[in-house]
């Protein structure tokens, strides 16, 4: 799994008016664009509808679980998943190998719709993450060799 990519200013506002875009077409309330270890990368929408970093993880844990039930009947992975509620539903898909698009929407719309809008958002996204793939950000560089688990501050 590749790390979550750093995002600058502007990325963050092509982000936003991909998942604006999204949710306006779709009328969904609240999208969220996770990696597959349920961290939190972008949100776009209603967030007092969830909250996210416990949805994040546990969308991250049911796209795992269910990837080994399509790997038992003969498929890499299901690109979507639909859990229908009462009032709130939830539809997740696969951006692209590293990432997830979660979207909650309640009676205003169909899963449908959501489906049908996901599709092209999902390209966008994966489009502007590929972009920033290998990328540095001017002034910063992060490199995972540099963390060690030595206390930075020591009692004396």
């Amino acid at each position: 799994m590749n790390s979550i990519p750093v995002l600058t200013i502007e990325n963050v506002a092509s982000l936003d008016g991909i998942l604006a875009d999204f949710l306006k077409k779709a009328e969904a309330e609240l999208t969220v664009i996770i990696d597959r270890g349920g961290n939190a990368i972008s949100q776009f929408g209603d967030v007092a509808v969830m909250d996210v970093t416990i949805i994040a993880a546990l969308a991250a844990g049911s796209f795992a679980a269910t990837r080994e039930l399509a790997r038992r009947i003969g498929e890499v992975e299901f690109n979507a998943l639909y859990h229908q509620g009462n009032g709130s539903h939830i539809f997740m898909n696969s951006v692209d190998d590293d990432t997830i698009m979660i979207t909650v929407f309640g009676s205003r719309t169909t899963v449908g719709l959501v489906r049908f809008y996901s599709a092209a958002t999902s390209q966008a996204i994966s489009t502007l993450l590929k972009s920033l793939q290998g990328a540095e950000v001017e002034g910063f560089r992060f490199d995972p060799t540099d963390v060690s688990a030595t206390p930075i501050f020591a009692d004396r």
